[in-house]
């Protein structure tokens, strides 16, 4: 049976080639390279490598020196990380309901939580750029300079993505936070990273990521500890790793748009499907449908067919501990509960090919044919 997974790398003998000069060379720097390769694609001041988006954020916020009590805005509709991340400073999040159409924060409920929540420790909003399309981001600036609070990009699937013309990441964000490879388990790499022109921010984090040691001389064995650190520094393989997909980020860009064009047009009349809004930024690191009823049970039969799914997100205020520990109500957010029940994600890849592709649209015709 054909087996299609919700994602596969994109690797050649690139990736090869910069794995093993890491491997015949101790002294090769990876680390260093991938990091001004990263500033030249963005064209920010710094960047900071770690292990992952999660640590490139907690990282941030590490550098930004958040503290117990603090509040940072995010969208209810967002991974996980975002709002754990917050947490491990003792710190608040402050849940933001989202645009039905676009997944991304609501502009108009983000400056309603900005007038409610108006307080010295309101400190930041990161802002979640869901699939790759970019939130609204002059609205989302302009409420932000007015508010006096910082714009963290958590834009873990935005890598390449513009809003109007602007990479996302060379704007006016603070921090803009990402991740190279969306594949949450069994990853054949990860590379988070974090970019700033914020020259204290980039000082502090890289002293932090690596257990806060400070050399104390020109010797590497004498170092002091002011602050607590912790250890999430890139190394050298999945440095040459990132290297690699840095490079390719734009023909990963055309691909997925290409793959896009075929679901649009395959699915364009399927009942019981709604498709993604369409944009021009749009750059697709994940194609999310709407069905109209019954959710699981069509993506248990597209997994029938080989066909793997997944579901971006589970809103944070459904989750135990955050219902718990802040109370929430089930319709404390309509668009993104509404938008819960219906969404599902399909395999969208640079590796995955037209005949896949396909396959994908022909089943899920299928499965919606047969839908009462």
């Amino acid at each position: 049976m054909v087996q299609i997974p919700f994602y596969r790398a994109s690797i050649d003998s690139r990736e090869e080639e910069l794995i093993k000069e890491c491997l015949n060379n101790a002294n090769s720097q990876m680390v260093s390279t991938l990091e001004r390769d990263i500033c030249d694609f963005f064209g920010s001041k710094f960047a900071v490598t770690s292990t992952n988006g999660t640590t490139a954020m907690h990282l941030a916020l590490c550098a930004m020196n958040i503290k117990r009590g603090d509040k940072i805005i995010c969208s209810v509709n967002s991974y996980p990380n975002v709002v754990e991340v917050i947490r491990h400073f003792d710190a608040e999040p402050i849940l933001v309901d989202i645009d039905a159409d676009s997944f991304n924060i609501s502009v108009a409920e983000f400056e309603k939580t900005l007038e409610i929540h108006k307080h010295k420790k309101l400190k930041a909003a990161f802002i979640s750029h869901v699939a790759g399309f970019p939130a609204q981001m002059d609205e989302i600036y302009a409420l932000a300079k007015k508010w006096d609070i910082k714009i963290i990009d958590d834009a873990r699937r935005a890598m390449g993505a513009k809003y109007k013309g602007k990479l996302i990441g060379a704007m006016d964000s603070f921090i803009s936070c990402f991740q190279m490879n969306p594949q949450a388990k069994n990853a054949v790499a990860t590379v988070g990273f974090f970019i700033t022109n914020d020259a204290e921010i980039e000082r502090r984090a890289k002293i932090i990521r690596n257990n806060a040691l400070k050399a104390n001389s020109d010797l590497d064995y004498i170092y002091d500890v002011e602050e607590i650190g912790e250890k999430c520094d890139l190394n050298a393989i999945a440095a040459a790793y990132g290297v690699a997909q840095l490079e390719k980020t734009p023909s990963f860009i055309a691909r997925r748009k290409k793959i896009a064009q075929i679901y649009r047009k395959e699915l364009a009349n399927c009942p019981h499907i709604t498709l993604p809004k369409h944009d021009e930024n749009h750059i697709y690191t994940q194609f999310i449908i709407k069905i109209d009823k019954n959710r699981d049970d069509f993506a248990r039969k597209l997994q029938e067919f080989g066909i793997k799914t997944a579901l971006h997100y589970i809103p944070i205020h459904l989750l135990s501990y955050y219902k718990r520990k802040y109370g929430y109500k089930v319709n404390d957010f309509p668009n993104a509960l509404k938008n819960y029940s219906q969404v599902l994600s399909i395999p969208m890849y640079a590796a995955l090919s037209d005949d896949e592709a396909h396959y994908v649209c022909d089943k899920i015709k299928e499965i919606a044919k047969n839908r009462v």
